[in-house]
């Protein structure tokens, strides 16, 4: 669960940091880059952005997360 909660954030980290100018392209954000876009570049593929600009694919990521780690918290609760 705790691993869970540290991709979350940094997905959400990474999600506002679009928000800021040149954020993306600091350390940190090219860091978090490399660990966040390979997970949400799927998502992207199938989800376009609204209107051109809002992109509602880190919130299906973060949802299909969520739901990836409380399953194999339940399958691992049902085996031990």
């Amino acid at each position: 669960m705790m691993l869970y909660q540290i991709y979350f954030y940094m997905i959400l980290i990474y999600i506002l940091m679009s928000w800021l100018p040149n954020a993306r392209e600091s350390f940190i954000g090219e860091w978090l880059g490399k660990l966040v876009e390979p997970y949400l570049s799927p998502f992207r593929r199938f989800i376009p952005p609204l209107m051109g600009m809002i992109d509602f694919s880190p919130i299906v990521a973060i949802f299909v997360l969520r739901l990836a780690a409380f399953g194999l918290i339940a399958v691992l609760e049902f085996i031990f």
